[in-house]
């Protein structure tokens, strides 16, 4: 009895497995009805689930896929050729055959009466026979009903069977790749076991790492250090077994518009970029359903039928594509359409008369968080409710499901043009990198997801870059006014003192961003997350704890619980400082000193790194300034020089230095300054004023006249090529 368990759970693991490849390969051979290495595929497929069912004795399994295997030897033999009724006959087969599993799964038997393969059988039947059209409705199983709501009537098609003559007998040799079985299955609560178990480890580590730190035992350091890598190492391994695809959640996105399509009467083209892109099994499983609303949004509200996109002369199919990469320690996945967009005064005048925001609010929204209202909690432009869509459950829960993994979604359209929806998921939620903070005695961790930057205010600053605005402490911030939401404040309601120097560490949460102030600023470091216990449950700005090296507790800060119980959202946050005009088109700039006080910019996008180099360091070679740098050479040139102004960047000891990285390979030329003021994202009206060798011109940045400097001349001083 053993023994048939297993060779039953292995037969449901490969024949799941199988049925997904075959749903996208029945999609692709009804748009290629032509491809025998299609047809070929799902034939073994079919015939494998059949001679497998047999041997187990699941006779109406075996019934189901007899028939299916026989209309398909029709069509590989040439026998019959895909038509529309055959081709949702054999879906219809497919949705049969997966809910006959799960029967199997639950009883291993199949012969639960729930699910019914007479209707399908039958509809084959005359398929194969070619008695008369099929006019009846098609057959929807159980499984199939969960992906997509049945279809109209439609009308009666041609005869399913047509003869053609039979093709050349294919000469060539089936070639069957064998090869050694490299891998095993392993049972999930097995890989859970060994998550938690590297997690614990990890403690341990940091635990032996920061005891070492101030033991005088060197050989205790050394066996502590190797520690760290080995624990590093098994963590990497252990992680990448819990890692899949992402392709998994997207093998069933075919079949899904598929029908979608048809029953809306579209005709849209899927693309799909990345499928190989991976994240944690428990992460798959959470964004599966968020994933497959946006893919059926797009198509319902989205891609027009084919003649309204006829009249808008756009080609009458669609294009739907969806593309997932690696970012910043996440996963990004993009779902974009081509279709009619979406239009902010129609999400307006919707948001208004739903009451969904008031008049005053919407008035201080900008483009993107008008856009963002189709995330509210009962917002829905259609005109009537269907089995689709226009009940205002979706989109909201699509966010919120995002964020229940640490994730966050937004969305960016162009009307007439099409709509991007950009999903962000963590890769893993086992172990992440945090930045710890301190505030009082307890310290912090902020998953580093969330951290934009850090900036530390003091002296003058403080009187020039935080105001009170309307009760409520901000920052300006490179022409943004950014509220300060005090770490203190939220958990004590202890405010810090003023003109205390602050710290601040800018986080971004979905479409909100704030300043976060706190006391310390630790370092950052791997943390294991654990689950807060139930006394913190209901408290929104933790997330989780975490045990820090020397033992101690440490709670994980929710950002997004952070914005929401001080009072932050959406339209408050970072909003345009009236004094700076920024538009859409904005370039970032680095804005830099040079010749004692006068102001010149670069294009962020040109610097490399920068860096400091003690005045001694400078060397000559013939008549260039150079300084051994990574194993190198670097060329420098005195901006202010270069751009005729007197050079005084040798005031002080250390000299400020921006690397520019040439087309050269390996190539890179250091530019000397004086100082760097700030890093700015601004709209650049550029003027002739100004303009000579090594400055394009210049404009207003931070309401001061900064010279731009054109990047390719000052290189060429160097005598390297850009």
């Amino acid at each position: 009895m053993d023994d048939d368990a297993e060779i039953i759970a292995e037969f449901l693991v490969e024949s799941h497995e199988n049925l997904d490849q075959l749903d996208r390969d029945l999609v692709e051979l009804e748009q290629q009805p032509d491809s025998r290495e299609r047809l070929s595929s799902i034939f073994r497929t079919i015939h494998t689930i059949k001679g497998t069912s047999g041997f187990l004795a699941f006779n109406r399994l075996e019934q189901l896929t007899h028939v299916g295997e026989t209309l398909l030897s029709r069509l590989r033999d040439g026998e019959a050729v895909m038509t529309p009724a055959i081709a949702e006959a054999l879906l219809s087969m497919v949705d049969t055959v997966r809910a006959l599993l799960d029967v199997i799964e639950r009883t291993s038997s199949d012969t639960d009466p729930a699910v019914d393969v007479a209707p399908v059988v039958a509809v084959i039947e005359r398929l194969l026979t070619g008695a008369g059209e099929v006019t009846e409705e098609p057959v929807v199983s159980p499984a199939a009903s969960s992906v997509a709501p049945p279809a109209e009537p439609e009308p009666a098609p041609e005869p399913v069977v047509e003869t053609v003559p039979a093709p050349e007998p294919d000469l060539e040799p089936v070639r069957v790749e064998a090869r050694v079985e490299s891998s095993v299955r392993v049972d999930v609560d097995l890989l859970d076991d060994l998550v938690d178990l590297v997690g614990e480890l990890v403690l341990t580590r940091n635990q032996l790492l920061q005891r070492s730190l101030s033991s005088p035992d060197v050989e205790l350091v050394r066996a502590s250090q190797r520690l760290d890598l080995v624990a590093s190492e098994l963590q990497e391994s252990v992680m990448k077994t819990r890692m899949q695809p992402i392709g998994q959640v997207w093998s069933k996105m075919p079949r899904v518009v598929r029908d979608l399509s048809h029953q809306l009467g579209r005709e849209v083209e899927l693309v799909m970029e990345g499928h190989e892109t991976e994240l944690d099994r428990s992460l798959l499983e959470a964004v599966k359903d968020p994933l497959t609303h946006l893919v059926r949004n797009s198509l319902d509200h989205g891609i027009e039928p084919p003649g309204v996109r006829a009249a808008a002369g756009k080609p009458t199919k669609g294009t739907l594509s969806l593309r997932a990469y690696h970012e910043s320690g996440q996963v990004v996945v993009e779902i974009a359409d081509d279709g009619k967009g979406i239009d902010p005064d129609r999400i307006a005048a919707v948001a208004l008369e739903r009451g969904v925001v008031t008049r005053e609010q919407l008035s201080r929204m900008d483009g993107r968080e008008v856009l963002g209202l189709i995330f509210r909690p009962g917002f829905s432009t259609a005109a009537a409710v269907s089995n689709i869509s226009g009940r205002g459950v979706g989109m909201d829960v699509v966010r919120t499901n995002i964020e229940r993994i640490g994730g966050s979604v937004d969305v960016a359209s162009e009307p007439g043009r099409g709509t991007t929806t950009r999903v962000r998921i963590p890769l893993t939620l086992a172990i992440i990198p945090a930045l710890v903070v301190g505030e009082g005695v307890e310290r912090y961790a902020i998953p580093q997801a969330n951290l934009v930057e850090l900036v530390r205010i003091e002296g003058e600053d403080l009187q020039r870059q935080v105001e009170d605005l309307a009760g409520a402490p901000v920052l300006r911030l490179r022409g943004k006014l950014l509220p300060l939401v005090s770490l203190s404040g939220v958990l004590t309601g202890d405010q810090p003192a003023a003109g205390e120097p602050l710290t601040v560490v800018v986080l971004q949460s979905d479409d909100v961003r704030f300043g976060l102030c706190v006391s310390t600023v630790h370092d950052t470091q791997e943390i294991v997350v654990k689950p807060v216990g139930r006394q913190l449950k209901a408290l929104a700005m933790y997330a989780g704890a975490t045990i820090m090296g020397d033992g101690r507790v440490a709670l994980i800060l929710d950002v997004a619980g952070i914005a929401a119980t001080a009072g932050v959202g959406a339209t408050q946050a970072e909003s345009t400082d009236p004094r700076t005009t920024v538009t859409d088109d904005r370039t970032a700039l680095l804005v830099l000193e040079v010749a004692d006080g006068r102001r010149a910019a670069l294009p962020l996008a040109a610097v490399a790194r920068l860096e400091e180099f003690e005045r001694e360091r400078i060397e000559r070679s013939g008549v260039a300034e150079v300084v051994q740098y990574r194993d190198g050479i670097l060329p420098l040139v005195r901006l202010a020089t270069a751009i005729g102004l007197p050079d005084t960047s040798d005031r002080s000891e250390q000299v400020s230095v921006v690397v520019h990285e040439t087309g050269d390979a390996g190539g890179a030329v250091g530019i000397v300054i004086d100082r760097v003021l700030d890093v700015v994202e601004v709209a650049v009206s550029a003027s002739q004023v100004g303009r000579r060798t090594g400055v394009t011109g210049s404009a207003v940045v931070q309401d001061r006249v900064t010279d731009l400097v054109d990047l390719e001349a000052v290189v060429a001083r160097s005598g390297v090529s850009a």
